[in-house]
């Protein structure tokens, strides 16, 4: 038995029980091929982030005209994704060289969280009237399982300074908060795990639910890593499936809608299986250029030390994202 074999055997019960690392299920033998943009890569050479091990990375491009990624950190050495427990943040303004802006929150700076801290997954950040809001799922009880909080840390700079405000209040017991800010200024907020995506909207203050969560209509094999983005007027609601096939897992998949909202039309896999037992990403503007942001395995070669990467993204004529091509660290097509 190899040792890919026994973490995943070790870790299945944690898995199953939120869906917060992955669950696995029956592949989608229906999913259409987007368009490959080339055979040759980008050039990017990934992962992009060497110095600790990062996963889950969520971009954005703020006013200053950088471009931040708010990831997870993984732990070394690991015990599966439950010693996850401090956030960093990187940034760049040319997509060549990357600055560690440092670490901004970890357990211990949670007052409401689990005594034995740890748990700090997949994170989000917004921007709104000259406030930073970072958003992560966090445990308030020994008991993580069923204690999930999205906390709420603030900010008026996008990498330094933050304090924790505590969660929002009423929400259900999941992962994986992402929050749109769209054209108008009204904020969404989107979270999920286990095969469950909700969405609403944020009152002003961006740390309460205005008015009732929705489950998103329309989504094909949704698991968990819900992100949401706006193009040309139409939104795109991607996220991690249950995929399982072959000893590769998760997919990267994603649905459009003229409401943020939904319900979503479900176009299909823009990121094929990395070389981790998961996978979340994000996808962003930067100087006229789309950028899809995932993790993988490549340094670590163990599923639950993962490093963040970045390939550009590419549509066609209909909007149709074309599968992306991920590169090593030698910029080239794995």
């Amino acid at each position: 038995m190899n040792k890919k074999t026994i973490h995943i055997i070790l870790f299945t019960a944690l898995i199953m029980a939120t869906g917060g690392c992955s669950k696995k299920g029956d592949a989608d033998k229906n999913t259409p091929e987007p368009v490959v943009e080339d055979a040759k890569g980008d050039g990017f050479k990934n992962p992009f982030v060497a110095q600790i091990y990062t996963a889950d990375p969520s971009a954005h491009v703020w006013a200053d005209g950088r471009l931040y990624v708010y990831p997870s950190h993984d732990i070394d050495p690991p015990r599966g994704c439950d010693l996850m427990d401090q956030y960093h943040v990187y940034s760049t303004d040319d997509m060549v060289k990357w600055r560690d802006e440092g670490e901004i929150l970890r357990a211990s700076d949670v007052s409401w969280g689990r005594p034995e801290g740890g748990f700090m997954w997949a994170p989000d950040c917004a921007y709104k009237n000259g406030t930073y809001y970072f958003y992560f799922p966090h445990p308030s009880e020994t008991d993580w399982s069923n204690t999930w909080k999205i906390g709420v840390a603030t900010s008026k700079s996008p990498a330094s300074g933050f304090k924790s405000q505590g969660y929002i209040p009423g929400l259900e017991s999941l992962i994986d908060p992402c929050v749109f800010v769209d054209d108008d200024g009204q904020a969404y907020f989107y979270y999920g795990g286990g095969n469950i995506c909700k969405g609403g909207k944020l009152k002003d203050n961006m740390m309460e639910i205005d008015g009732e969560m929705q489950t998103m209509q329309g989504l094909t094999d949704f698991h968990e890593a819900t992100w949401v983005h706006k193009r040309n007027g139409l939104y795109y609601l991607s996220y991690a499936d249950n995929f399982n096939e072959a000893g590769k897992y998760n997919r990267m998949r994603y649905a459009t809608s003229t409401n943020p909202l939904g319900p979503w039309s479900y176009r299909g896999v823009y990121i094929d299986p990395t070389d981790s037992f998961t996978d979340h990403g994000s996808i962003v503007q930067f100087k006229g250029q789309w950028y899809a942001f995932y993790h993988n395995s490549s340094l670590s070669h163990n599923d639950w030390l993962r490093s963040i990467c970045v390939n550009k993204l590419y549509y066609n004529a209909d909007g149709t994202i074309r599968k992306i091509i991920q590169t090593d660290l030698a910029g080239i097509k794995k």
